[in-house]
């Protein structure tokens, strides 16, 4: 099956067991929007590929620890669009959880997101018990502390921050995360695919941060400039725009070559390849002018 069917399919139908009957209408409604008004659903991909690398010798567990990262990452959407930090309008098109919902329902559906997201876990762990504890822990260090998303959240209130631990911590955390589940899921040592999901992150972390400077709200689906409105630390800020645009190819070409040797290597090595050109289509921008942070770009 497709990697991105099987992503899509098994996220409703552990939602819908995950949510069960009873939950208040506003806050259903919220959780909804936050997980089902798209995305590229790359971090379960990802988890999914690398379980298929390994064997993937218990699917339904495989799918659940997919689905478990991308409600994390779900939540990390809502609580990071709130007034307190983005205070965005818009995510992928459509109204923020807390433009549509509220701020109160906001708070209360990413934390209830991150908790269904040990639901899944626990509900499928029950044939592979000993599989529990290092797929809960991964799932822990991606989002906490001393250096997952929560941490990556936290650097913004920070009066200084150090560029790559920043970025790491916000974005490449959940990616390391994601390959990692994959590999725990069916039993295997984690260790190998540790640096395709550092990389994958650090890469998606630039090219946000470039997108951030050259693209357009409308079609990026959330508001840009943000980077230089609320003072964050940003690649773009740091390299400029060539430089940033040569330290995602490396940190992408990085990626491809770290996929350790496995019967779908060819695979995964083209799922990053496919990501590259998503993130940062050709033809690439080309500088007008710049001086430290690029003030104007051709070709976007």
């Amino acid at each position: 099956m497709e990697l991105l069917k099987r992503a899509e399919q098994a996220l409703e139908w552990h939602f819908e067991r995950a949510l069960g009957q009873g939950t208040p209408s506003g806050l259903e409604q919220a959780m909804r929007l936050a997980v089902f008004s798209g995305g590229a659903r790359i971090r379960p991909q990802l988890c999914l590929a690398v379980a298929q690398a390994c064997g993937d010798d218990r699917p339904e567990l495989t799918d659940a620890a997919a689905v478990a990262v991308e409600l994390m990452h779900c939540a990390s959407l809502v609580h990071d669009d709130m007034p307190a930090f983005d205070n965005a309008d818009t995510r992928r098109g459509r109204p923020t959880v807390h433009k549509a919902f509220g701020e109160p329902l906001a708070l209360l559906c990413g934390d209830a997101l991150i908790v269904m997201a040990y639901q899944v876990v626990l509900n499928a762990c029950a044939p592979e018990p000993l599989r529990l504890a290092p797929l809960l822990h991964n799932l822990s260090r991606g989002v906490g502390v001393p250096d997952g998303i929560v941490a990556g959240q936290a650097w913004e209130c920070e009066t200084r921050a150090d560029l790559a631990t920043y970025q790491q911590a916000k974005t490449g955390a959940l990616f390391v995360t994601s390959v990692r589940a994959g590999a725990l899921a069916c039993g295997h040592d984690a260790q190998p695919w540790t640096d395709l999901g550092r990389h994958l992150g650090q890469a998606y972390q630039a090219a946000d941060d470039i997108r951030d400077v050259l693209g357009h709200s409308a079609d990026l689906g959330k508001p840009v400039g943000q980077d230089a409105l609320l003072g964050r630390p940003s690649v773009m800020r740091q390299l400029g725009l060539e430089g940033s645009l040569a330290y995602f190819d490396d940190l992408m070409n990085r990626a491809v070559e770290s996929v350790p040797a496995c019967g779908c290597r060819a695979m995964l090595q083209h799922l990053v390849r496919l990501e590259a050109k998503r993130l940062i289509p050709m033809p690439r921008p080309s500088v007008v002018q710049t001086s430290g942070l690029p003030a104007t770009v051709a070709g976007h």
